[in-house]
């Protein structure tokens, strides 16, 4: 049935019980998996005032070295965890793209039939504020997507 799943994930809890489905998934398919995580850019604009727009070359550096170190962390640990189960890897980390974008691009680039990531859930005025990388993937792509709440 499935014979490549990608699996994304932030690091957070909630992620990891996507990781988890999607690895047992894999297992019980013989599929190999690769996991994504993504590092959204910088967020100067965020700052607002006499500052908008404004970044210092320390507070860059620190920012991707930070994620580049974080990213590294929760990709090893998914790859110990699928050795432990068996499951053939591997990992990528995408820097500066939104997470809806990389996931949907790495599937079609790592020709992967099956996308598992987690989701909160949100409905409504959550949703809205929010936003949803989960619902923006899945109402773009046409590879199939399980959803793990």
């Amino acid at each position: 049935m499935y014979k490549h799943i990608l699996i994304a994930t932030d690091g957070s809890e909630l992620a990891g019980k996507g990781v988890a489905h999607g690895l047992e998934l894999a297992k019980g398919l013989g599929a190999a998996a690769t996991f994504v995580h993504v590092t959204e850019p910088f967020p100067a604009l965020a700052w607002g005032g006499a500052m908008a727009g404004y970044v210092t070359g320390d507070e860059l550096v620190y920012y991707e070295e930070s994620a580049r170190k974080y990213a590294r962390e929760v990709l090893d640990k998914c790859k110990a965890d699928a050795d432990a189960l068996g499951v053939a890897s591997n990992s990528l980390h995408i820097e500066n793209r939104t997470p809806a974008e990389a996931i949907l691009d790495t599937a079609r680039t790592q020709a992967c039939d099956l996308i598992v990531m987690a989701s909160h859930g949100r409905r409504g005025i959550g949703r809205l504020v929010l936003g949803s990388q989960t619902a923006e993937v899945v109402s773009l792509t046409e590879i199939p997507v399980l959803v793990v709440r």
